[in-house]
């Protein structure tokens, strides 16, 4: 299965990816919010989306938003350094919204799982 992975930071993409492929997901990036709706248009076999929210121009919520707007049922999970309660009651929507840090080997594989079981 792909996860399409959002993240302005390489190094920072790069960790989150390491974290999915290591439980068995093939993982597709991009750098930005026009990049992932490019990747999203080349992989039809995408299956979630897990963004970063703090990135330049277009924001990981926005990002969400938009994509909602467009029709796109993928489960999305936002990756932020804010405290992910406030952002979920923001955006109940969202599959997911954990807390960047340094619980994310542990965090994002349960949200992943989460994610694809509804």
């Amino acid at each position: 299965m792909q996860i399409l992975v959002v993240d302005d930071d390489a190094l920072a993409g790069e960790m989150t990816a390491a974290v999915l492929e290591d439980q068995g997901f093939e993982v597709v990036q991009a750098a930005d919010a026009v990049e992932a709706v490019e990747q999203l248009n080349t992989h039809p076999q995408i299956v979630l989306i897990v963004s970063d929210m703090n990135m330049p121009l277009i924001s990981g919520i926005d990002l969400y938003r938009d994509l909602k707007e467009q029709g796109q049922t993928l489960p999305f999970i936002l990756l932020t350094g804010d405290d992910p309660a406030t952002l979920s009651a923001k955006e109940p929507g969202l599959d997911g919204c954990i807390q960047k840090d340094f619980n994310l080997e542990q965090s994002l594989p349960i949200a992943v799982t989460q994610a694809l079981a509804r």
